[in-house]
């Protein structure tokens, strides 16, 4: 089966899960045999997301730009476009772009009772921007 580029529709990220100016460009959803879903997300430089889990973890792939990220207690860090990140099931986390810098990136996240993501409360500029 092959699902055409541009066939489904992208939506703007809801601003009670981002800051920002956020696209989300869904290319695929679970399948019985294969429990994950993939999406393009472009941050518009400063955007990010809420913090949040994931009940089956999350893998990303930047694909364009500079971003930021931080697990819950450890540094916000950098991340470009070739860098990998994984999100381990269940820890708080956050990911956005650079203040100056779109970033692109391929989320591949694992579904488990049904649910990809368990938002939460969201980043303050003070976290965005701690070093």
């Amino acid at each position: 089966m092959i699902t055409r580029g541009g066939s489904q529709p992208s939506s703007r990220g809801p601003a009670e899960n981002f800051t920002g100016e956020v696209l989300v460009q869904p290319l695929f959803g679970a399948e019985p045999s294969a429990q994950y879903t993939g999406a393009y997300v472009t941050f518009q430089p400063g955007a990010r997301s809420a913090w949040h889990t994931h009940p089956a973890g999350q893998r990303l792939v930047v694909t364009e730009g500079v971003g930021r990220t931080q697990r819950e207690g450890g540094p916000v860090e950098e991340i470009r476009a070739g860098d990998v990140v994984w999100c381990p099931p269940g820890v708080r986390h956050w990911h956005g772009a650079a203040p100056g810098t779109a970033m692109t990136h391929l989320a591949l996240s694992g579904v488990a009772g049904g649910r990809a993501v368990d938002w939460l409360e969201q980043v303050t500029d003070e976290e965005y921007t701690a070093r």
